[in-house]
């Protein structure tokens, strides 16, 4: 799988660690849980009935297409919550992308 998102130029600073699905991903302080996920993958999720690559709509929080949650079963926007060091992520909706 090829992810959706590359790094125009690379970061100085440590990685963070998290899980999305129970499958390790990392990022970088100041990304987003959705740059996270779309850097890691090529979608967030499918789209119910057709399989359709989802990867969020509006990427701004006014729509509902990004929701992901903790492990402990908070939801969140995954396109403006910024990832934190140690998060396990799960998708919110049906259709999730490993």
């Amino acid at each position: 799988m090829t992810p959706l998102l590359r790094r125009a130029a690379p970061q100085a600073g440590s990685a963070l660690h998290l899980t999305w699905n129970g499958q390790p991903i990392a990022a970088q302080h100041g990304d987003t849980v959705l740059t996270a996920l779309l850097l890691a993958g090529d979608r967030l999720r499918t789209t119910l009935g057709t399989g359709a690559p989802r990867a969020g709509f509006c990427l701004m929080g006014a729509c509902q297409d990004c929701w992901v949650q903790r492990i402990d079963g908070q939801r969140l926007r995954a396109c403006s919550t910024l990832a934190e060091d140690g998060m396990e992520l799960l998708d919110a909706l049906p259709g999730a992308c490993p």
